[in-house]
């Protein structure tokens, strides 16, 4: 007599995502910025075979030593159909766990979430692209166009490590390709008797600008009517008590009308600030878009009390949106006055997408056949992601990282903030939003 055969289902994407994220949470990859950090190594080389598992032929690439990314290109059924490309970032900022009700590097699973730095930002997200590209692979379900896809170091700073490195030095693996999916965006948000997801088409220009006034060292006991420290300050507190003046550009007006329409509303446009205090947590997706801003972040000056220095600098983070960036700067310039010079840590231009296209009609229709109460909405990002590496090629983002989340949850708080976390069906959610995407391609 025979043994009955056990038939053994193949793992879908649903079931393993979380297991996949949690092991991408135990990997400290942080990003310290300026070069410092623990490296992306062996978060690389842990994704890379995820892939090749599934049957992708993966490259692990190197900025510098320990600073890698992963590079695949999934052959697609149609030659003619155009490449589509999915990015991510494998590093997360510092987390200090003497504040966090779990260590942030556990991947710990409590309460239906799973924990640790970088829940949202941005490994959860990278789970449910290994999970569902691992279970497409498996069922041999290939999209028309082929599939780019990239884990990248480095998007915790300027990106130097790499998502620039990855356009400069591999453009090879990016050819045809003209639009892409990434993070800061499809995540729920509940208003009223539905539930608000945001798609990011645009977001706002970055100019990290690092300031320095030179004036006359001294004792510092005697007059010092050249004190640079002095200088610098009054030119900082003009910069950030400066009251920036609205700005609505098309995105922005986009997801205003968006969010009417979806919360049966109005919003008026000339008392945008007091409208986003009343919508609440909906309103927090334009209240950080709808101006420029230039936040001071260090100042560097001295050496000895009883010194009064030289040279003092301060560090800037500025950003601006799309159309303004030439307003934005003289009106920096502006306000530091002739004194203060200025040079650019870091600029990059505002990237936008087309929310009337076709795509974004497919990413807002595997939102709504998951869930009959999504009211998707075009968004535009107060921050700023590898998109804009990507942007200087030629490839429009869309910040899509679908996420059902419950209405306890605060997504934007739990960016760099304490006790990050992302719930198992939030995860398992897009997995399904993210195949049926893939489906359209």
């Amino acid at each position: 007599m025979t043994e009955p055969q056990v038939v053994r289902e193949r793992p879908v994407a649903a079931d393993e995502v979380a297991g996949i994220c949690a092991d991408l949470l135990r990997i400290d990859t942080t990003n310290e910025g300026e070069g410092r950090g623990r490296g992306e190594r062996p978060a690389a080389e842990h994704v890379a075979a995820l892939l090749a598992e599934a049957g992708v032929d993966p490259a692990v690439v190197e900025s510098a030593p320990g600073r890698a990314s992963v590079l695949a290109r999934i052959p697609g059924t149609d030659r003619s159909a155009p490449p589509f490309l999915i990015h991510g970032h494998l590093d997360v900022v510092p987390a200090d766990p003497a504040g966090w009700a779990v260590h942030p590097f556990s991947g710990e699973v409590r309460d239906g979430c799973v924990w640790g730095r970088g829940a949202v930002d941005m490994k959860g997200t990278l789970a449910m692209t290994l999970a569902v590209v691992r279970q497409r692979m498996r069922e041999d379900r290939r999209t028309r166009g082929d599939l780019v896809l990239a884990f990248l170091a480095d998007e915790e700073c300027t990106g130097d490590y790499g998502s620039r490195y990855v356009v400069a030095e591999h453009r090879e693996f990016f050819d045809g390709c003209t639009e892409a999916i990434s993070e800061s965006g499809g995540f729920s948000v509940t208003a009223g008797g539905g539930r608000v997801y945001p798609i990011a088409t645009g977001e706002r220009g970055t100019t990290w600008m690092r300031l320095k006034v030179e004036g006359k060292a001294g004792h510092g006991s005697k007059p010092a009517p050249d004190n640079a420290v002095a200088e610098l300050c009054h030119a900082i507190s003009r910069l950030a008590s400066y009251e920036w003046p609205v700005r609505l550009t098309p995105g922005v007006r986009a997801l205003l009308d968006g969010l009417a329409e979806a919360l049966g509303t109005t919003i008026d446009h000339d008392r945008l600030d007091a409208e986003a205090e009343r919508l609440g947590r909906v309103g927090t997706l334009f209240a950080g878009t709808i101006r420029n801003s230039a936040n001071p972040t260090r100042l560097d000056a001295g050496y000895k009390v009883n010194v009064v220095p030289g040279t003092a600098t301060a560090q800037v983070d500025g950003r601006y949106l799309p159309g303004t960036g030439e307003e934005f700067l003289a009106t920096v310039d502006r306000l530091l006055g002739p004194r203060v010079t200025r040079d650019f840590i870091n600029y990059e231009e505002a990237p936008s997408a087309d929310p009337a296209g076709a795509t974004f009609a497919a990413l807002a229709g595997s939102l709504k056949a998951e869930d009959p109460r999504a009211r998707p909405v075009p968004y535009v990002m107060a921050g700023g992601t590898d998109a804009k590496s990507f942007h200087r090629i030629g490839v429009r983002s869309f910040g899509f990282a679908p996420l059902l989340l419950t209405p306890d949850l605060d997504y934007f708080g739990m960016f760099h903030g304490v006790d990050e976390r992302v719930p198992v069906e939030g995860l398992r959610f897009g997995t399904r939003v993210l195949d049926r995407f893939l489906g359209t391609r």
